[in-house]
């Protein structure tokens, strides 16, 4: 069957694997979108540490059951559209003791340290495969991202009296956005980018600023009556950025933390002292995210396609991908189209 693979930096192409063997306990899913993700994209540049090359990318699945093990659970049927939750998780480590098992120590992603979903059929167990009515395969290739952003509201415990800074607008940003607006928080959305602040504030945000061009220490507090935003989530994964969120947050706020920094950051770690500061990691998702997210993408509200930059055969993932290496600040997502 047809795969697409990153066997080193820069290099991609499209390959014929062997077609996936199912066990009794598993369902094997038809592809229809695979998005491509920010860790895709490191990998593709050689920038991503925990990627085991050459790799079959790909985790923000919508698919389609074609068939079913014995021993799957009957709510699962042939024909059903479906997302899957991409994260292993051992049922061992400290982590899964905790019931956290989307920050298992021993995790391995789709398409990061296991081969991924960029191909035309996969197999995987019956618990990691999840049904969303309603939507279509297209639409269900957003999913994981979102379940990444809510995933980070949850860990920063927003509520309705928060004011939530997100810093940087992508998808999994975009997801933060969201979930804190539904729970009833004053979200502020930054980014480097006017075009995707104007969307930010069509899903949620009540504010918007450019962190390149206007002065964000002002601004901020202009927007908070002097306080500074309550919570602060990092969705991008820079130096300048995770010295934002630590600086700007207010006095005994939250940071939550989702983006990887690509070197070591260097802190005021006055600051952790003296605003008596909560600083949290946010990592993948728990099952009740993707639900959430489900949930809230049934409703129809969200510009779904406003939110897929490119939409490619696997033939043209390549020039894609080097297009978005080129400019990575003006692409939301990119689908590979499977069907």
């Amino acid at each position: 069957m047809k795969a697409i693979q990153i066997t080193e930096p820069s290099v991609m192409k499209v390959i014929d694997i062997a077609d996936p063997q199912m066990g009794d306990n598993d369902v094997l899913l038809k592809m229809k979108y695979v998005g491509f993700c920010g860790s895709d994209l490191n990998t593709f540049r050689g920038g991503n540490p925990m990627v085991k090359m050459p790799v079959v990318p790909g985790h923000e699945v919508g698919a389609e059951i074609v068939k079913v093990g014995k021993n799957v659970p009957e709510g699962l049927k042939p024909g059903m559209v479906v997302t899957v939750n991409p994260y292993t998780n051992c049922g061992k480590c400290a982590s899964c003791r905790n019931d956290r098992v989307n920050a298992c120590e021993h995790n391995e992603t789709l398409g990061v340290q296991r081969w991924g979903a960029m191909c035309e059929y996969i197999a995987l167990p019956w618990e990691k495969v999840i049904p969303a009515g309603g939507l279509s395969p297209r639409t269900c290739a957003l999913i994981e991202p979102m379940s990444v952003g809510f995933h980070a509201v949850n860990r920063a415990q927003v509520t309705d009296i928060d004011t939530v800074m997100v810093i940087g607008c992508g998808m999994v940003g975009m997801g933060a956005i969201v979930r804190a607006a539904q729970r009833g928080a004053t979200v502020i959305a930054a980014d480097i980018d006017d075009e995707k602040l104007t969307l930010a504030k069509q899903m949620g945000a009540s504010y918007a600023v450019n962190t390149k061009t206007e002065d964000v220490h002002a601004r901020l507090l202009e927007m908070t009556s002097g306080f500074g935003p309550d919570v602060v989530i990092e969705a991008v994964g820079s130096v300048p950025t995770y010295q934002m969120a630590v600086n700007e947050v207010a006095f005994t706020g939250r940071v939550a933390c989702i983006g990887y920094a690509k070197t070591e950051v260097s802190f005021q770690t006055k600051y952790f002292v003296q605003k008596e500061l909560d600083i949290r990691g946010s990592r993948n998702a728990q099952p009740s995210d993707f639900r959430a997210v489900i949930r809230y993408l049934q409703r129809g509200t969200c510009p779904v396609d406003r939110l897929i930059s490119n939409e490619v055969i696997p033939e043209n993932a390549l020039g894609a991908m080097e297009q978005w290496a080129a400019n990575p600040g003006k692409v939301f997502r990119i689908l590979v189209n499977f069907e």
